[in-house]
């Protein structure tokens, strides 16, 4: 197995190996370079539904999508799709899968099903690197603090996605969500300090309204998207990324207007975070 570092901090391609096929020591090795390295891309896969499933398994459990729509043979798999005559993509912006779970999913794994010919690309965000480079001031402004993360303001019947022509293909409308978690986590294995808020679903720092956390949000959420942190996948048939939602933010480029995408994704379950 063979690790090609996708950019200096954030991102690891995995060459010398098939998914399918991967247990053991070989999962191992997997696992590690995804907690370290945030995302994890792997080419030229031969991965069935029926191996996605078996490879979530293996890993250690799969959190079923409560939003998106569902394979209708393999409910564990998540439909991540666009057609071509919409406009709105899912994921379209910087954010961290779950966090308003009280229990946030590890992760995820995406399969590239069906591509435009050209865009789709996602790109990554390291949020130990993030953190890193923080000033010390800042660093010791946000040390104690608690963050608020929903998703109603999304997924809503009168959220965001509801306002576009792509609401209509979700689920979940009728759910609450809401959980608050450290704004500095260490990471459950790596031990590593991590930024923990993101601009899809931080809503507030806990004791402090929306109009009070917004200046202090804009500037973690600003420090943290630098591109020194970033990485991006141009994905291609065959391509599988697996990627940490504690270490990293993402974001689906939404520029292949006329032309229909679609990934399949299975959640991977998480733990507890804790300061």
């Amino acid at each position: 197995m063979k690790l090609t570092p996708m950019a200096p901090k954030c991102g690891v391609e995995v060459s010398g190996v098939q998914l399918a096929d991967a247990q053991g020591d070989t999962l191992d090795a997997i696992r590690h370079a995804i907690y370290e390295h945030g995302v994890a891309v792997f080419r030229d896969q031969d991965f069935s539904p029926e191996d996605h499933i078996n490879f979530g398994h293996r890993w250690g459990g799969i959190d079923v999508n409560q939003y998106f729509p569902l394979n209708a043979d393999f409910p564990e798999i998540a439909l991540v799709r666009k057609e071509a005559d919409e406009s709105t993509n899912i994921g379209g912006a910087w954010h961290t899968d779950h966090s308003y779970d009280q229990i946030p999913a590890m992760g995820s794994v995406l399969v590239a099903r069906d591509l435009p010919p050209t865009g789709g690309d996602t790109e990554w965000a390291h949020m130990g690197a993030a953190y890193d480079a923080l000033p010390e001031g800042l660093k010791s402004e946000i040390e104690g603090l608690e963050a608020f993360h929903t998703a109603d303001h999304v997924y809503k019947a009168d959220g965001l996605y509801a306002q576009t022509d792509m609401g209509k293909n979700l689920r979940g409308q009728d759910l609450q969500t809401g959980a608050t978690h450290p704004v500095v986590i260490r990471h459950p294995q790596t031990g590593r300090k991590l930024l923990y808020v993101n601009g899809g679903f931080t809503v507030h720092f806990v004791g402090r309204t929306r109009e009070e956390s917004v200046p202090l949000l804009y500037r973690l959420l600003d420090a943290a998207r630098k591109a020194d942190n970033t990485c991006r996948l141009q994905w291609k048939p065959g391509t599988v990324a697996i990627w940490d939602n504690r270490t990293t933010w993402h974001n689906a480029i939404n520029d292949y207007a006329g032309h229909r995408r679609e990934m399949h994704r299975i959640t991977l379950s998480g733990e507890a975070l804790a300061a």
